[in-house]
C-alpha cells in the first residue's frame, strides 16, 4: 500500500551511534537517526538526523548519494582537496557518489536526509 510520510519527529527513540574511532578527527559526537522511510529493496532511505559538534572522515560508495536540508545548527562538508561547503538552517547540500572528505558539525545540528544507492 502506498502512502505519504510526514517528517515529524516521532515519539519512538532514535538509533544512537558515534563515528567509528578510526574516522574521528575531533570530539566523539553522539548521533541520533530516525529513519522514517525505507521501502525494502528500493535503495532509498530518508529521515531525521541530529548530532553534537565534532568531525569525522566520510567515504561514500560509488553508488551512494545523499541530499540533506539543515533544520537547525550548522555543518561543514570538507572535500579531500581542502575545500568545504557550509550549510545552516534552510540550506541544502548534495554529497555525490565516491565523495571522500570529512563531515563537521559546528553547532548541534538537526537535518532531514535522503540517501539513494543506485
Amino acid at each position: 500500500m502506498s502512502r505519504t510520510v510526514r517528517f515529524d519527529l516521532p515519539d519512538t527513540p532514535p538509533a544512537v551511534d558515534h563515528p567509528r574511532p578510526e574516522r574521528l578527527e575531533q570530539g566523539n559526537p553522539e548521533r541520533h537517526t530516525w529513519t522514517l522511510y525505507e521501502p525494502a529493496g528500493q535503495g532509498v532511505s530518508a529521515g531525521i538526523w541530529d548530532c553534537e559538534p565534532g568531525r569525522w572522515r566520510i567515504v561514500f560508495g560509488p553508488t551512494e548519494h545523499e541530499y540533506f536540508v539543515v533544520l537547525s545548527g550548522r555543518v561543514r562538508v570538507h572535500d579531500a582537496q581542502g575545500g568545504f561547503t557550509e550549510a545552516g538552517p534552510g540550506e541544502a547540500v548534495v554529497i555525490p557518489p565516491g565523495f571522500q572528505g570529512s563531515f563537521e558539525v559546528l553547532e548541534k545540528v538537526r537535518k532531514h536526509f535522503v540517501i539513494v544507492e543506485r
